[in-house]
């Protein structure tokens, strides 16, 4: 493994244990050269999963891109990494439970929104407005309608 500050290719396992409900295995490292200590995660490779795009366009499935996706909607909210990545790694098993060659982008995103509402109602607003492209103002209203708790009124 390549250290992430100096490049060397000569470090330690400091501490390795499951995470993410046993779908990885996190190991702290510590680089020999720089002394400087480093994540990593160790994850089954899944075969290539593609996700069909609304323009009927296909591309292999990335995990980073959700993660950026849901990280962006979170962005400044009281949300923190170990939650973020939980949540991605939730809607990635499910994809992967339910899907064996190719998703809708459409699902990928209807999942996400869910996940999104029970965490963070800013944070699934955000993500809505980007997903759904709303046309007008009364089409996001109507998107918020459900949120709103009886007693706002």
């Amino acid at each position: 493994m390549f250290c992430p500050n100096c490049a060397a290719d000569n470090d330690r396992v400091i501490d390795s244990r499951a995470s993410e409900d046993g779908r990885a295995i996190r190991r702290r490292r510590c680089c020999n050269q720089c002394k400087k200590r480093f994540t990593t995660y160790e994850r089954v490779e899944q075969y290539t999963l593609h996700v069909k795009k609304k323009d009927g366009v296909r591309e292999p499935f990335s995990r980073d891109k959700l993660s950026r996706g849901v990280e962006r909607a979170c962005w400044k909210r009281p949300i923190d990494g170990e939650r973020i990545r939980d949540l991605v790694t939730c809607v990635e098993a499910e994809i992967t439970a339910e899907y064996e060659t190719e998703i809708p982008s459409s699902v990928i995103g209807r999942m996400v929104m869910q996940q999104l509402a029970e965490l963070d109602q800013i944070a699934y607003v955000r993500f809505a407005s980007v997903y759904r492209e709303f046309k007008d103002v009364e089409e996001f209203v109507a998107e918020l309608q459900p949120l709103r708790s009886p007693y706002s009124k």
